[in-house]
């Protein structure tokens, strides 16, 4: 079984920075793929950036040029560093991990970006 814990969470004036992490813990030797995902109220999740085992990184559209995935397998641990910062950027970030065949999740953050 894996745990995943988010932090870094907040609130940010348009234009900020904010950097949210998430370790994972538990039974595992190491993460094959990260992921981050956001849902805002009222909208469905949609995926923000994920990163392989390689290092490759990939993001969604809206997020391009300003938000940054990293991973650490030493300590099984990833973060999310998102720069310039809109309103439309505020949801619930939630944090994923794929190991071996099954998909763990976090219990979100909240991101805030006030305008």
């Amino acid at each position: 079984q894996v745990q995943l814990v988010e932090s870094g969470g907040g609130l940010v004036q348009a234009g900020g920075s904010l950097r949210v992490s998430c370790a994972a813990s538990g039974s595992i030797s190491s993460i094959s793929t990260w992921y981050w995902y956001r849902q805002a109220p009222g909208k469905e999740r949609e995926l923000v950036a994920r990163i392989d085992k390689a290092g490759t990184a990939n993001y969604g559209n809206s997020v391009k040029g300003r938000f940054t995935i990293a991973r650490d397998d030493a300590e099984n641990t990833n973060v999310l560093q998102m720069n310039s910062l809109k309103p439309e950027d505020t949801a619930v970030y939630y944090c994923s991990a794929l190991f071996q065949t099954a998909k763990y999740w976090g219990q979100g953050t909240q991101v805030t970006v006030s305008s």
